[in-house]
């Protein structure tokens, strides 16, 4: 793979990644929804799968055949570009998610649907095992999304593994990063994290994400390199079970209070826009939500397109 690139390239590289971490801001959209629509995950996923082997090459070769093996400009483009986003446009998704809650879930509502489709229309036969592996990710994404989210202590090992965690499902199209982390109780502890600049706990964190994406990466390369087709599949099931956690019309029925005494929605209903204006005496803003959705799908077709352009070759 040629990595060999001009400066519009990296901004277009970095301009991913901030996609990718305002995505895993929100808890029910991927980063790696993100970077398959934009045309890297499997460049993304290499480079990783590379970085278990780059130790030998330092050792033998060097720093720079080290930093081209792993691909190292492209990850770091990429990577900053997901830890700006975090810093700064996570803060604005948090807003959105308290107080708008139902206009952002139905712009990223309308971002998967497209995306099931942007997965899915790179298989070219459909057949009983493909089918099956669709199936067997749409019904296995709507479970994850179903569990009850629990709450554990913020302990330095619980924090690493919770990030472990996290970056495999980050980099899966259609399994959220951060709904993991609100299963596991770890969400509200680390967005606090992020915008308190805790170094202690971002670093246990941050030592998770990379052992997670190291040996997970592996797992997704011999996948696409061995089985695309129903792994094109899986992932396209994936994203359509997780509609059920974007849907934008919600009825809390249980709520916990964190140490911030912030009230934390615990377990949700979806409903229609109507039943969700009887339930809590707010607007639904239908036909805002409605528009957010088509400028979700649009914004796919358009990040398509961008990624069709500029996907190294």
């Amino acid at each position: 793979m040629s990595t060999k690139r001009t400066a519009k390239d990296f901004v277009g590289i970095a301009a991913r990644g901030v996609l990718m971490g305002a995505a895993d801001a929100v808890p029910g959209v991927s980063g790696g929804t993100i970077a398959f629509m934009t045309g890297i995950y499997e460049e993304l996923i290499s480079s990783l799968k590379k970085c278990s082997s780059a130790p030998q090459i330092l050792f033998t070769q060097g720093i720079k055949a080290s930093w081209t093996h792993i691909n190292g400009s492209f990850l770091l483009t990429l990577f900053s570009g997901v830890i700006i986003s975090l810093v700064s446009i996570s803060r604005l998704v948090v807003f959105l998610l308290d107080n708008y809650p139902a206009l952002l879930w139905a712009f990223f509502f309308g971002l998967i649907i497209a995306g099931v489709w942007s997965v899915i229309r790179h298989i070219d036969r459909w057949s009983l095992p493909v089918i099956a592996a669709f199936v067997v990710g749409a019904i296995g994404a709507y479970w994850i999304t179903m569990i009850s989210p629990t709450s554990i202590e913020s302990t330095p090992l619980i924090v690493f593994f919770s990030g472990m965690l996290a970056i495999c499902a980050m980099i899966l199209p259609g399994i959220s990063g951060s709904f993991i982390l609100l299963l596991l109780g770890m969400y509200g502890p680390m967005m606090n994290a992020i915008k308190e600049f805790q170094f202690i706990t971002l670093g246990c964190f941050a030592a998770g994400c990379i052992a997670g994406l190291i040996s997970f990466s592996h797992v997704l390369s011999w996948m696409f390199q061995h089985h695309k087709t129903p792994t094109l599949a899986l992932l396209g099931g994936f994203m359509l079970g997780s509609l059920n956690k974007v849907w934008p019309w919600k009825i809390t029925l249980e709520t916990i209070i964190d140490r911030h005494g912030k009230i934390i929605p615990l377990v949700q209903e979806n409903v229609l826009p109507a039943t969700f204006e009887a339930n809590t005496q707010q607007s639904a803003y239908l036909f805002y939500s409605v528009l957010l959705i088509v400028l979700g799908i649009v914004a796919v077709i358009l990040l398509e397109r961008f990624g069709n352009k500029t996907v190294q070759k």
